[in-house]
């Protein structure tokens, strides 16, 4: 890499090399990504193997759909959103599998796969993410890159396709929707 180029150039030029057909820039840029990924997943799902296996989902729709980035943002930004989409989705999953799980008909030894999104940290704002993407949808994906990922209201606003106002009130109004949700019950 060359002083004057940054490691975000050089991902977005393996991705539009990748998603031209080149084999080997598609397993570089995959081999790139896969920290960023699993870090994301990670911090979404408590249980490294859930977190893994996320990661793994993020890759494989990075691969396939790489020609639905519109570089309207960054790549990386892009590789956030879907990393946070595989991330939540495979929660999605583990909660349904758990709550098949827990029958008190047949329950014996709990399984770590589906007690640990039970027994997460995160489980709060899960819960929160999955009412607000139920009542409001257009508000997930800016409330997350920002309260969870820290990206900036431009990025944000790149990413999604709305402008700047937009995007600040979509954050704005999903927090509104959020905080009574992650309040203690008393």
């Amino acid at each position: 890499m060359s002083e004057s180029t940054s490691p975000t150039d050089d991902l977005g030029t393996l991705a539009e090399l990748a998603a031209g057909g080149d084999k080997n820039a598609m397993d570089d840029l995959l081999r790139q990504v896969y920290p960023r990924v699993l870090r994301i997943c990670r911090s979404v799902l408590p249980y490294s193997a859930d977190a893994e296996d996320a990661a793994q989902e993020a890759l494989l729709n990075i691969a396939t759909k790489i020609n639905t980035y519109s570089g309207r943002s960054s790549f990386s930004t892009w590789v956030h959103s879907v990393a946070a989409n595989s991330a939540r989705s495979t929660y999605r999953k583990l909660k349904r599998t758990a709550q098949a799980a827990h029958n008190p008909e047949t329950m014996e030894k709990p399984d770590p796969r589906t007690t640990s999104v039970i027994a997460g940290t995160r489980l709060d704002l899960l819960e929160a993410l999955e009412t607000l993407e139920r009542d409001r949808p257009q508000m997930v994906t800016p409330l997350v890159l920002r309260d969870v990922y820290g990206l900036s209201y431009e990025e944000i606003a790149l990413e999604v396709g709305a402008p700047l106002g937009t995007v600040k009130s979509r954050i704005h109004d999903a927090r509104e929707v959020v905080r009574p949700l992650l309040r203690p019950k008393d």
